[in-house]
């Protein structure tokens, strides 16, 4: 019950109508057809104590035997899954040019009817079981495809990326980067109603518990993006994340700069700092809505006008992964 008001609350949120979820779903008709361009779309199944997901992995062309490359890990958002997610954000395309491996797990219809991720049900512990099976298909790529254990980084948008910041906070040692786009950070929601709240900006994060404190020194860097024009989570979420981020560690803001490329959307950057190393940084984009920024035209949850935020993830991870 609580799982259906959740997800009419996302549906009456996004405001787009039934046009917009028929296009999501008639972009997940053919799983197997891969995304647009070279490289191999590979089909997998993480199993494990609370059941089994399914993952698409991309394999850019020119893999070398014993080639261990960096593996980026990309979480999709509600009404979404995981060809409908790289054909939005074209990482597929960043991939094969910079040389790395795309991890999609995917969210099974029967676990969430629309496809999200539930991070918010801490409580019960689905969003603790869902976070374990996305590390199974983390550990199967990693011994059958060959990604480099020691560069790994995680994204995600909207519900995604919320179950990407639970994911890193469950397992800190794991990842190098947290990329942010349109999420609620650990902490601000335990049930599905009290993610409803979150999603409007309504409730804060909890504070970091002496536990909590002591993983966060093994917290990775994180890169928040978040659209100023988001009706469906607040970009207050975005600067809850920031904050979380640097308090756990003592970092301070540098001045926000801004930053606009040509006719695309403006954007405001914040670095926060600590030690001379960067903790977070807070990417807000103006005129922006809950959409992936500077992603392909004419997909759901998407939205070509903005700064390219597949280029903007892949280059904070690959700082991290330089570090």
């Amino acid at each position: 019950m609580k799982t259906t008001l959740w997800a009419k609350a996302f549906k009456r949120s996004v405001r787009m109508g039934k046009r917009v979820v028929g296009k999501a779903i008639k972009a997940s008709i053919d799983l197997h057809r891969p995304p647009p361009g070279e490289g191999d779309w590979i089909t997998g199944m993480a199993i494990g104590l609370k059941g089994a997901r399914g993952f698409r992995l991309y394999r850019p062309p020119g893999v070398k035997s014993g080639e261990h490359l960096p593996l980026l890990v990309m979480l999709h958002g509600c009404g979404q899954d995981a060809r409908s997610f790289a054909v939005s954000t074209r990482m597929n395309r960043i991939a094969a040019r910079e040389h790395f491996l795309v991890l999609y797990p995917e969210q099974d219809r029967m676990a969430n009817a629309h496809g999200c991720w539930n991070w918010f049900d801490t409580a019960g512990g689905r969003g603790d079981g869902e976070a374990a099976l996305i590390m199974k298909a983390i550990e199967q790529v990693c011994l059958l495809y060959a990604a480099d254990s020691l560069r790994i980084s995680v994204a995600g948008l909207s519900a995604g990326a919320s179950m990407a910041a639970l994911l890193v906070t469950h397992y800190p040692g794991a990842f190098k980067a947290l990329m942010m786009h349109s999420g609620i950070p650990p902490g601000t929601a335990h049930s599905s109603m009290s993610a409803i709240s979150a999603m409007h900006g309504q409730r804060t994060t909890m504070p970091l518990t002496s536990t909590d404190l002591s993983l966060a020194t093994l917290w990775p860097p994180l890169l928040v993006i978040h659209g100023e024009a988001d009706s469906v989570v607040s970009p207050n979420n975005g600067r809850e994340a920031v904050r979380v981020w640097a308090e756990s560690s003592g970092a301070q803001a540098r001045k926000t700069r801004s930053v606009q490329r040509g006719k695309r959307y403006p954007m405001t950057v914040t670095d926060f700092m600590h030690q001379g190393r960067i903790v977070a940084t807070l990417a807000e984009i103006g005129q922006l809505g809950h959409a992936w920024s500077g992603g392909a035209a004419r997909q759901p949850f998407s939205d070509e006008k903005g700064p390219d935020a597949s280029r903007m993830i892949w280059a904070f991870a690959a700082k991290q992964f330089r570090n």
